[in-house]
């Protein structure tokens, strides 16, 4: 959750709006508070899509399935208005992270785990279908990790039996890396794709890695038609299952009654050892007052009254706030914007971390000064911008060493609060072998009136290069690195992941000569990753240090 914006309306009907839970594409989803203190979910569609039918068409169909729908695994439908502007509909709030949430911040779960996390979804499932209803759009943000179980939501994209299909963009529905082989090649989406889902769902789960790699909608798409799902390193009767479920052709798909009898579960998923603590990475509600409505405002849709007092500081995207997850996501279709499994996870993880999309690491140093800003950090004045490359000014003795999954030289600066990187971490990673790896970092926690921060990636080999680029035979490696343009860590919204692409996004300055990065293979081996905090092309210090190997040695 985040804290109310001024821009936001103080209720909506009769409930009092507590908190942001999300936004999307259609709209914005609330936490509410009804006259007698009921927590709801509020999902309301966007002023400016109001006129647009189709999307009120989506809406109103959103509405009539979830009330149609009466089911333990879906959230009942308590309140809707959709005669006239604005547009929202109200259902049941249950507390608990999502299963990308608790995955990103816990890890893959264990097998059993899997198994009866698989079998109550399957039930759920089960339970939609009986109802004539296709979900369309199971994924591992859309399953609710309540107290007595999951519970699917956001049932935006959902259709009935015979119902018109409602379209967005020409896009298939569903999200990439979820969405089954046949609808993306424009068939219909029918029970056997949210089998599909639900078994690629499982996979995120088990590994926390996203099922079908990472990358533009298109390419996660193409891998899901004609590549197998990544079941690396799960127990081999899941991985079996798993892939029953994601086979190519939808007539081989068990049905959800088959995949809970494979599932073999005998006892209740509440007495599952793990479970029950996942619900604990959810958050608490936030207590805030009621706002009142002011005068001469339509009721129903109250806007914030402005205090006398100045306002408390805010993040650029909002100051995040204690919050519980919402029961209703907004958008219809999703595009990949960060890897599912890059939430979350400390420094020890780094050495766990498998396959297509490695787990993130994340710096615990540093601790929030009263005004929010990590101390450790330098950054209390914001420089003039971001440098457009950084210049070695002296030996770099950075050093990553693959054996031991660590830098062999400590940072010069304590990173700030939060930090989290991603990239490849195994030999066997889709992105190694295709000679390009993706770099993606972010800040976890946002801060209020946090000045720009700006972060310069720098990839380096084992052995220097010459004006040419090409390796010589010092191994002992001082150059600075391939650097890519400096970015501000804050830009845009701080929580979103930005991503750099080795070798495309990366060159060094050598004698006054631009040089471009070679490919992986001229250097196999240990590759150091290094994040440097950058106020001039002069002043810049490492805070993260990381690495990958490409692969053996030659020679």
């Amino acid at each position: 959750m985040e804290a109310l914006r001024d821009v936001d309306p103080a209720r909506i009907g009769a409930y009092a709006l507590l908190a942001r839970l999300g936004a999307g594409g259609m709209g914005q989803v609330y936490l509410g508070r009804s006259p007698g203190g009921r927590l709801v979910a509020v999902k309301v569609i966007r002023d400016e899509i109001t006129g647009h039918p189709e999307a009120l068409a989506r809406f109103r169909r959103e509405a009539e399935t979830v009330r149609a729908v009466r089911s333990a695994y879906t959230a009942n439908l308590i309140d809707a208005s959709l005669a006239a502007p604005p547009f929202w509909l109200a259902t049941e709030y249950v507390a608990g992270p999502t299963l990308a949430r608790a995955v990103a911040e816990r890890g893959a779960l264990p097998a059993d785990t899997c198994r009866r996390l698989f079998a109550a979804l399957a039930e759920g499932l089960a339970s939609v279908h009986a109802y004539g209803v296709t979900h369309r759009d199971l994924k591992p943000q859309n399953v609710i990790l309540g107290g007595q179980g999951p519970q699917l939501i956001d049932f935006g994209i959902a259709r009935g039996v015979g119902e018109t299909a409602l379209t967005q963009d020409g896009q298939a529905p569903g999200t990439p890396g979820y969405t089954a082989p046949e609808v993306l090649l424009g068939a219909e989406a029918g029970a056997a794709a949210d089998v599909f889902a639900l078994g690629a769902t499982l996979a995120y789960a088990a590994t926390g890695r996203p099922p079908f790699g990472t990358g533009v909608a298109a390419t996660v798409g193409y891998r899901a038609v004609h590549e197998p799902i990544d079941v690396a390193g799960v127990e081999r009767g899941l991985a079996a299952l798993i892939e029953a479920c994601v086979a190519k052709d939808p007539a081989a798909r068990p049905t959800p009654a088959e995949v809970i009898g494979r599932c073999g579960v005998r006892d209740a998923l509440i007495d599952d050892p793990v479970y029950p603590g996942l619900g604990a990475l959810g958050e608490a509600v936030p207590l805030h007052e009621m706002r009142t409505q002011g005068p001469g405002t339509p009721p129903g849709y109250t806007p914030t009254q402005h205090a006398a007092s100045p306002p408390p500081r805010r993040g650029r995207r909002g100051v995040r706030v204690a919050a519980g997850v919402a029961l209703a996501a907004v958008g219809a279709v999703a595009v990949w914007k960060l890897p599912l499994g890059g939430q979350g996870g400390g420094a020890d993880d780094r050495a766990g971390a498998q396959g297509r999309n490695p787990s993130p690491s994340q710096s615990q140093k540093g601790n929030p000064s009263p005004d929010g800003q990590a101390t450790g950090s330098p950054a209390a004045q914001a420089p003039a911008g971001p440098p457009t490359f950084i210049r070695q000014t002296a030996p770099n003795l950075d050093d990553f060493d693959p054996v031991n999954n660590r830098c062999a030289r400590p940072v010069e600066e304590d990173a700030i609060l939060g930090f989290q990187s991603s990239l490849p971490r195994t030999l066997d990673d889709p992105q190694l072998k295709s000679g390009k790896v993706q770099i993606g970092y972010r800040v976890k926690n946002a801060l209020p009136n946090v000045p720009p921060y700006y972060v310069a990636v720098v990839v380096k080999p084992q052995h220097e290069v010459n004006e040419n680029g090409r390796s010589t035979a010092v191994t002992d490696n001082r150059q600075l690195g391939f650097v890519a343009k400096a970015r501000d860590l804050y830009e845009g919204d701080e929580l979103e992941w930005k991503y750099v692409t080795y070798p495309d996004d990366f060159s060094m300055q050598l004698n006054g000569k631009t040089v471009k990065a070679p490919p992986l293979s001229q250097d196999p081996g240990g590759w150091t990753v290094v994040f440097r905090h950058a106020t001039s092309d002069t002043d810049h210090k490492s805070f993260d240090c990381v690495g990958f190997d490409s692969g053996p040695q030659k020679g």
